[in-house]
């Protein structure tokens, strides 16, 4: 039996490249979203924002705003003093997931989610459970669904309609179950102009020119650009340029490069930058067995697991699976906090603290990011509406 514990883990980054999910923006969905009309359109804002499918109240708009696509704990609390019976409080967005307090919502913004645990894995302090209840963050739909057929943190939905799907299941908890039509429209109605962030990225999502990053203005905005360059990075870390982008490339700034430096291709989408390692939110971490095709059994103990509970795989090399999450993109990112799968920055220069002390262990400490630079690199970030 091996065991893999947080902060044991071989300390570089990981990758996955995601292949055979199914994109909303095919010529089929394109097809469909020509051949709607406005009053389809319109139903598919009604099936967003106010249908409930006789559930618990709670509408796609509960947890996307209509703002920043998701929920922070500024707008939790500011929608509990207006309403305490707000639905983003009941269900799994309460403290038991049975509807009682709300203090995670209140301070973290996170909501209580069911895996289902592959075949191969099981749950070292329940044998017999075949889900597990793990806490994330909402996902934004901010650009995402146009622009990112890699849908939910790990992954697991491959395309708008299932993911409406799942989420009126789950999260709605529905007794009213949606048609394949109501589950167009809703898909068609987030390719609509206000999911996206800026004009650039919907006349990208329309066959247009794919956005640039901006030059800034200011010295910091500039110095912080250097980041996000597609260039060769050192080995010895005589220069920081291009490490943003070894991770954050390509028209949404969401995947992978050519100058990564690991042995995976371009466009990889999945990534281990050692956020349940740390687990500043103080989730609860388990044990999670894996029995892998050998028959031998891995453990890796972990607040979450993200991607390994999706395929199953238990390797750490290539670092695509345990503790690995969708690399999110970074236009509007100063929109959408908090940021991680666990909600655990809640600012931009709180994710900075987290990617020195990443960037440091990773490197063996050839790679530190003073206070000016991550400066700097915020700096930039919020240049990306």
């Amino acid at each position: 039996m091996h065991r893999v514990r947080p902060l044991k883990l071989p300390l570089i980054m990981g990758l996955l490249f995601l292949a055979a999910v199914s994109d909303p923006r095919s010529p089929q969905a394109q097809s469909e979203e020509a051949e709607s009309s406005v009053g389809h359109r319109h139903t598919g804002m009604h099936l967003f924002e106010r249908e409930t499918f006789g559930g618990n109240g709670r509408t796609c708009l509960t947890c996307h705003s209509r703002q920043t696509g998701t929920v922070s704990p500024h707008d939790a609390q500011a929608r509990f003093a207006a309403n305490p019976d707000d639905p983003l409080f009941v269900h799994d967005g309460s403290d038991d997931g049975l509807g009682n307090g709300v203090t995670r919502m209140l301070t973290e913004a996170t909501i209580l989610i069911a895996i289902s645990l592959p075949p191969n894995v099981r749950l070292a302090d329940a044998p017999s459970a075949r889900s597990v209840t793990l806490r994330r963050g909402i996902p934004t739909t901010l650009n995402t669904p146009a622009l990112d057929p890699i849908l939910m943190l790990d992954g697991r939905q491959p395309n708008l309609r299932a993911q409406a799907r799942g989420a009126i299941h789950d999260h709605a908890q529905n007794t009213v179950e949606p048609s394949p039509k109501d589950l167009r429209r809703l898909a068609l109605f987030q390719l609509t102009d206000r999911f996206f962030s800026s004009p650039a990225l919907r006349q990208f999502a329309r066959g247009g020119p794919a956005p640039k990053l901006p030059h800034g203005s200011t010295a910091s905005e500039q110095r912080g650009r250097r980041f996000f360059e597609d260039v060769p990075i050192p080995a010895d870390g005589s220069s920081k340029a291009g490490l943003c982008a070894a991770c954050h490339s390509g028209p949404m700034l969401n995947e992978t490069n050519q100058f990564v430096g690991l042995p995976v291709p371009p466009g990889s989408r999945f990534q281990n930058v050692l956020v349940s390692e740390f687990n500043v939110a103080g989730n609860p971490v388990r044990d999670f067995i894996f029995t892998n095709p050998d028959g031998t059994t891995t453990v890796i103990s972990s607040p979450d697991p993200g991607r390994a509970l999706i395929t199953g795989e238990s390797q750490v090399f290539p670092f695509d699976n345990v503790n690995a999450f969708k690399i999110p993109s970074l236009w509007s990112i100063r929109h959408t906090a908090p940021y991680f799968h666990d909600n655990s920055a809640k600012t931009l220069e709180e994710v900075m603290v987290h990617y020195a002390r990443f960037f440091a262990i990773v490197s063996n400490q050839q790679v530190l990011l003073t206070e000016q630079e991550q400066a700097d690199i915020v700096a930039f970030l919020k240049l990306l509406d």
